[in-house]
This record gives C-alpha cells, sequence and structure tokens, in this order.
C-alpha cells in the first residue's frame, strides 16, 4: 500500500478481502506482545475495533480479558471474527450506526487508510469517552537485499505493477491526514519492532490476502504465487523479515 494514494476511494482494494477472509485469517501476521501490553495496561472497560477483519487484533485484546466489539464492512471476514468470539456489527465505520455508545478504548488495526478522515476522524472522537484514547497502527515490514532481489525479479516478470518502494517504518502521511482534520488534542507516535522469520509458502498465502495482489485477478495471482513459491524455496525456503508496528496514539 502507498500511503500517499488515497486508500478510502479506492473502494475495489477496500472491499476486496471477503473472497479471501480464511486465507486472511490464517496468514496475515498478528500484533507484537509490547503494543498488546501497553493497550491492555490503561485497563478499558470497553472496546471498539475498527474495520476488525478477521479479528487478528480484537482477539488478542479480548484474550486479556477485554470486552471488545468490532465493526467491520465485510461480512465474510466479520464472520470468521464471531467465529473466533468476536461480537461484531457489519458496516462501514463511517455509516455505523453508535447509537450513543462510547468507549474507553477504540483500535483500528491496519485499517484505518480505508477510512475517510474527513468523515473517520470526527466520529472517532465522538465514540470516544473524554478520558479515552485510539491506537491506530499498521505493520510494515522489509526483506533482507537478498530476499529483496529474488521476489523482485519475480514480479519484475509477472507483475512489475507491484514494485514498489520499501515499506514506510515511520510513514508521516497517517499522521498529518489526522492532524490536518484538527479534531484531536494529542497525537503521539510510537513504533513496536520486531523480527520475524516465516516459512515461504506462509509469506506466499500472505500476499494472496493483500489487495494489490487480489486485482491482479485470480489467474496472475496464481501465477506469480507459484513463481514466488517456486523461486524462494530455491532461495532456501525461509523469508527473513524486519519491520515493526507503527502506532499513533490519539486522544480526544
Amino acid at each position: 500500500m502507498r500511503h500517499d494514494e488515497l486508500s478510502h476511494e479506492q473502494r475495489d482494494r477496500a472491499e476486496s478481502f471477503g473472497a479471501v477472509a480464511a486465507d486472511y485469517d490464517r496468514y496475515r501476521p498478528g500484533y507484537p506482545d509490547p503494543l498488546i501490553e501497553d493497550l491492555v495496561a490503561r485497563r478499558p472497560s470497553s472496546v471498539l475495533d475498527i474495520g476488525c477483519g478477521t479479528g487478528k487484533a480484537a482477539r488478542l485484546l479480548a484474550g486479556r480479558g477485554l470486552r471488545v466489539l468490532g465493526v467491520e464492512i465485510d461480512p465474510q471476514m466479520a464472520g470468521v471474527a464471531r467465529s473466533h468470539g468476536i461480537d461484531v456489527e457489519v458496516s462501514s465505520f463511517e455509516k455505523w450506526d453508535d447509537r450513543g455508545r462510547t468507549f474507553d478504548l477504540v483500535t483500528c488495526a491496519q485499517a484505518w487508510h480505508w477510512v475517510d478522515p474527513a468523515v473517520g476522524a470526527p466520529k472517532l472522537v465522538r465514540v470516544l469517552n473524554p478520558d479515552g484514547v485510539a491506537a491506530l497502527f499498521w505493520n510494515f515490514a522489509e526483506f533482507d537485499p537478498a530476499t529483496k532481489a529474488v521476489v523482485d525479479a519475480v514480479y519484475e516478470r509477472l507483475a512489475p505493477e507491484l514494485i514498489g518502494p520499501a515499506a514506510a517504518g515511520d510513514d508521516r502521511t497517517h499522521l498529518r491526514t489526522l492532524e490536518t482534520t484538527k479534531v484531536f488534542s494529542s497525537l503521539i507516535t510510537e513504533t513496536y519492532e520486531w523480527h520475524r522469520v516465516e516459512s515461504a509458502d506462509h509469506w506466499v498465502g500472505n500476499v494472496g490476502t493483500q489487495s494489490n495482489h487480489l486485482l491482479l485477478g485470480p489467474q496472475r495471482l496464481r501465477e506469480v504465487q507459484a513463481a514466488l513459491l517456486e523461486a524462494l524455496t530455491a532461495a532456501g525456503g525461509e523469508v527473513r523479515l524486519t519491520g515493526g508496528t507503527y502506532t499513533i496514539w490519539a486522544r480526544p
């Protein structure tokens, strides 16, 4: 995802995940323990998770005893989250009927870029309790140079449109967008670093859930995934990732 794009206007990408809901749940990474611990340490009595997807973040919070309500636009994604015990209301956040409910903590994991900030930011402030906080966060990762060369060679041959700049570990675009809304009293950023080693099969499964890959269409996506798996297996079968979870803490 290029963060200089108006992601919330790209509805074909924003609403492309339902068809791969099971794979999304299986292959997408979770979020680092230190971030989850910081969220739980606030002792919120109520949590709203915007764009909860299959519940990757909500389940980590619920598993630590928090009461979490998810809002998710895609019924199939919501169905997977419900199968994990998460209470989910199906709607975009912009059109969601909050019915006057407010929350101590609002989270949005890997999804705020799909929300129209002109509508979503004031609504986010409205559903937060006066002393509440919102945490908006995104995972990012980079390959080691050798792995990047292997992956880029496949993209150059089969899907050159997927070659782009490295993921930004300190992407201020999200922060600047929130600042322009002028509805928050405080915006603080924090990055939780992590390192991960994945099997080639798992990483290739993950790329099949990413919106820019889904736009290739089923046949091209299968071809790209098969070529990636073959190339990465030949290179050792592991993908080493260095990254983090970029987080914006927002207060009303």
